[in-house]
């Protein structure tokens, strides 16, 4: 195969990749409405071990465990990757606790969001310039998200903080130089101790650490690969695909959230959020496009 096949045969892999990856992040909410009845800190205490034991198993298999140990002694390295593990941790509650009390959809625009908080936070932290589309996209997802706060009468607290700490997460992995495998790895095994203080508690106070029986324990575990894989699909897909077809795709997992919610959930669609959605959308659609166009602008100048 030609060097040209070659390149063409991992870009659709990657594109495969970042599908499935996406997918598995859109539909998820089915998965963690299966565990509902249980309290979301226990879920996520679960969630976060699990995780660990995962990403722990694939460095064992690559032969980069001995990784963990190089990052750990280095303090500022770990203080950077506790902030970023506080971060995610939110982020991961925030999202299992809008499965268990109806805010599904508001998790969806969380997401949507985001990659215009992304903006305004590469603004902030990295001096990084705005066209003025892409001012103009930043300036509707805010009247939207403001029109929605006077409709409903109080902010989109789920969906602010969903985009806001994933924002932020994005700010602190951009300064690492470690691999997304290894960083995340050593983020849920920071964050282990308090998810073993949170079972220890469960299991003084009711002792159903495992939840109601053998599903659960079977769900509870397929947490830590279900938040791996897609993860490291991800990692494997933005070395392989061009960013704006990553940016593009990623839009995906929102969209099956919001029809999860609205759809599966049946969770309230009322006429403010009729007309919050689609501003969001439209400002989505002009962000990317004025993305699109600044880079193939920036490639026909090389």
């Amino acid at each position: 195969m030609s060097q040209a096949g070659q390149d063409n045969h991992q870009a659709k892999l990657g594109v495969l990749a970042l599908v499935t990856a996406c997918t598995v992040w859109g539909l998820s909410g089915l998965f963690y409405k299966l565990l509902s009845h249980l309290p979301p800190l226990q879920v996520l205490s679960h969630r976060t071990l699990w995780s660990c034991v995962f990403f722990a198993l694939v460095l064992l298999v690559q032969g980069r465990l001995p990784m963990l140990g190089a990052v750990l002694r280095h303090p500022r390295q770990v203080l950077t990757l506790l902030v970023a593990a506080l971060m995610i941790g939110v982020n991961w509650f925030m999202f299992i606790l809008s499965i268990q009390v109806g805010k599904a959809t508001e998790a969806s625009l969380g997401y949507y969001i985001f990659p215009l908080v992304s903006v305004l936070m590469g603004m902030v932290f990295f001096r990084e310039r705005l066209g003025n589309w892409q001012w103009a996209a930043v300036a509707l997802a805010c009247f939207a998200v403001s029109l929605l706060t006077w409709g409903l009468g109080v902010a989109p607290w789920v969906s602010l903080l969903i985009a806001v700490t994933f924002g932020l997460y994005g700010v602190i992995k951009k300064k690492l130089t470690l691999g997304p495998v290894v960083s995340v790895t050593v983020e849920v095994l920071l964050l282990s101790p308090v998810a073993l203080i949170v079972l220890w508690q469960v299991w003084a106070g009711c002792g159903a650490v495992w939840g109601q029986g053998a599903r659960d324990v079977a769900l509870l575990m397929i947490s830590g690969p279900l938040t791996a894989t897609p993860l490291i699909l991800f990692s494997y897909a933005t070395k392989r695909v061009q960013l704006a077809t990553v940016g593009l795709v990623q839009y995906l997992n929102p969209t099956l959230q919001f029809l999860v919610a609205t759809v599966v959930f049946a969770e309230p669609f009322g006429p403010w959020h009729a007309i919050a959605f689609p501003i969001i959308w439209a400002a989505l659609a002009l962000y990317s496009g004025a993305s699109l166009w600044q880079a193939r602008r920036a490639r026909s100048a090389i």
